[in-house]
């Protein structure tokens, strides 16, 4: 199958408008006759919801969760990126386009990527104007920051708690048109199918996990906005709830899942602490603007702090090895994630790292405490003011920029950050695979369409910090309200789709049929044991690093879990009740899926880009290496059956306004 990504013609700076001006568009009078279905309501779905309905269609807003409001997007922190040039550093669009791709390690779609570089700048406006509270500056206007992978400041923030005051923004301009009826909001009910009809999306078969009741929902088209699958690992940032069902559901009915293997390690998380932990905790990646990454430059020293005979504020600056700051020095301890993350492991297994488990390096602030004291000393006008005041001063700077997240950490680390430098280590974060989507968002299903994480996204193998935000706001607010029109333009006449109809009863016996099924087995086992049996193997032949031989034993162990919880799980409870058991089956029962196609992926893809580090691919001084002449392809995977049969499908990679290298951040 010929992947066609509807990529318009013409210069990349007039892709987008030329190609809004041209496509079709649905009159007021038959938006009111149309409906859409949205799965999902973190930013990328709540966006879409809103704006659809302000548009005019009819929506059907679906979320596992209790409430909008507790979509997982509420937990991103550090900011959104925007190519505005508030600060006058040279940021454009083509800047922060650039950045992008080489950031993503030259593995996006130049045109889409484009695109979000130049729908960033309406975001901003948009939600200032719904009333979320960003950062300013002494004069009043809108503030930035730095984020890793950029020379510019362009990350707009609202403290660390950036992703709460979004979604309240998309919250509340959904809760306006539930309020006049224009979306009919689904809480508590979670996606297990989708219906086709004539090989059209046309519904879902949705579970209330309330009372377990079956529902069937019928629509013109079908938006999935459920968020990305970086629990297949157990352990991640994501909450406990996010998963890769409603994804996987139309992966199954033939939309082509792309670059799994993609998947991002943020470098800034609060050290694992034990087996008990059930998911991880990040840390801002703004700290890294202040905060300096250090270790013990001898091994004797390392094993003095694991074993607490040395604090790290006994360690004389000579004796501290800022490992970024000498490998990449034009961008510090702002390299991106998936370099950061690299270097802290490299440096951990080498023997340096600095917790109890050796994976822990410091993230320390106490160099931008003494600067910002000492600014602050200045400005007030104190003469020869103590250290003690300096730094007092400087821990109240701290506090106004970061407060949040110090505390934060202190609640779960029991230990002053202003005091003892943070310890961080890589944990898994966010997912740049997805659903494949062209130009206009669509899946290879007709009438079936993906945004925000669950697609495979603008971001290449590796996403720069602050720009998840951008891409769900940008698909929602800005993208898919023109595409999806051009694609319901030919509904106008449809009329109401029916539920009574052979392709909603053949989906709810499938679900019934697989729901029973988890049910009938009574095994001994309870679904978190595979779930973190999976966990284990991803993160340890999947995680920071990969190679044949530990991909080809994940690839066997995954097939043996999978068995084993088909033949041996335990789901205790019934189908026609709340049972988080049962939900959590059929999400492991995805996951383990996915995590098959996941290592299968990585295996093929022999080259080293961003996220995807191949041990066998790499340069002298580690970095990762690239493979442009075989790889510079977005891998399309069709679900045949069994994860082991999928098909690969290429859409390749052009680059036409830049230029193909090697990536450089020294």
């Amino acid at each position: 199958m010929f992947l066609d990504a509807k990529i318009p013609e013409g210069p990349i700076a007039d892709k987008w408008t030329n190609h809004k001006n041209k496509i079709n568009v649905v009159g007021p009078a038959n938006k009111r006759n149309i409906d859409v279905i949205v799965v999902g309501t973190g930013l990328a779905g709540g966006s879409a919801s809103a704006s659809l309905a302000e548009m005019g269609y009819n929506v059907k807003a679906f979320c596992y969760q209790d409430s909008p409001r507790r979509a997982h997007s509420i937990a991103a922190q550090g900011g959104i990126n925007a190519a505005k040039n508030y600060q006058n550093d040279g940021d454009s669009i083509y800047r922060l386009f650039y950045d992008t791709v080489k950031g993503g390690d030259y593995r996006a779609r130049e045109a889409n990527v484009y695109r979000l570089a130049e729908v960033s700048v309406n975001i901003i406006d948009q939600c200032v104007a719904q009333g979320v509270p960003f950062a300013r500056d002494y004069g009043g206007l809108l503030d930035n920051r730095s984020f890793g992978g950029v020379l510019v400041s362009r990350t707009f923030y609202a403290r660390g708690q950036t992703g709460q005051q979004l979604l309240l923004g998309a919250y509340s301009a959904m809760n306006r048109q539930i309020a006049k009826g224009k979306i009919k909001m689904y809480n508590r009910h979670e996606m297990v199918e989708l219906v086709k009809v004539k090989g059209k999306a046309r519904g879902i078969i949705a579970r209330n996990l309330v009372t377990g009741e079956i529902e069937r929902h019928s629509a013109h088209a079908v938006v999935i906005a459920s968020g990305g699958y970086g629990n297949v690992f157990f352990l991640s940032t994501n909450a406990m709830g996010s998963n890769v069902t409603a994804s996987w559901k139309i992966h199954r009915n033939g939309a082509f899942f792309a670059n799994p293997c993609y998947t991002q390690i943020h470098p800034t998380c609060v050290p694992r602490s034990g087996e008990h932990q059930s998911k991880l905790t990040l840390m801002s990646e703004s700290l890294r603007n202040d905060g300096r990454i250090w270790v013990p430059k001898h091994k004797e020293d390392a094993e003095l702090i694991r074993q607490k005979k040395l604090k790290p504020t006994e360690l004389k600056e000579e004796d501290r090895d800022y490992y970024l700051e000498r490998r990449y020095p034009a961008f510090g301890n702002l390299v991106p994630r998936d370099v950061a993350s690299r270097a802290a492991k490299e440096r951990c297994d080498a023997g340096f790292g600095v917790n109890s488990t050796g994976e822990a390096v410091y993230l320390d602030f106490s160099s931008a405490i003494i600067r910002y004291g000492k600014e602050k000393a200045l400005i007030l006008g104190l003469k020869d003011p103590t250290d003690v005041k300096i730094k007092e001063l400087g821990e109240e700077v701290v506090s106004q920029k970061y407060g949040n997240l110090f505390q934060m950490y202190e609640q779960i680390v029991a230990e002053n950050p202003y005091k003892t430098p943070m310890m961080i280590y890589p944990a898994v974060h966010y997912t740049m695979g997805g659903v494949w989507v062209d130009y206009n968002l669509m899946t290879t299903i007709p009438g079936c369409y993906c945004i925000g994480e669950a697609n495979f996204s603008d971001h290449g193998a590796n996403r720069l910090g602050a720009s998840a935000l951008m891409q769900g706001l940008a698909d929602g607010y800005f993208v898919l309200p023109y595409t999806i029109g051009d694609y319901l333009s030919g509904d106008i006449r449809t009329g109401p789709i029916s539920t009574e109809t052979k392709e909603f009863d053949e989906a709810e016996e499938k679900v019934k049929s697989s729901i029973l099924k988890l049910l009938e087995i009574k095994g001994n086992k309870p679904v978190d044991y595979f779930h973190k049996q999976l966990g284990k193997i991803m993160w340890e032949y999947v995680g920071m690093s990969r190679n044949k031989e530990g991909l080809e034993f994940a690839i066997n162990e995954i097939k043996k879990i999978r068995h084993e919880f088909w033949t041996n799980v335990r789901v205790p409870g019934k189908q026609d009740e709340l049972n988080s058991e049962l939900e959590k089956a059929g999400r492991v029962a995805d996951f383990l899926e996915l995590g098959e196609l996941f290592a299968k992926d990585a295996l093929e893809r022999t080259e080293s880009a961003g996220g995807h580090f191949r041990e066998e691919s790499q340069t002298p001084e580690g970095e990762a290496l690239r493979n442009d002449k075989d790889f510079a392809f977005t891998s399309a995977w069709e679900f045949v059956g069994d994860p082991s049969d999928a098909i690969l499908h290429k859409e390749e990679l052009e680059f036409n306004d830049i230029e193909l290298k090697q990536r450089s951040y020294k």
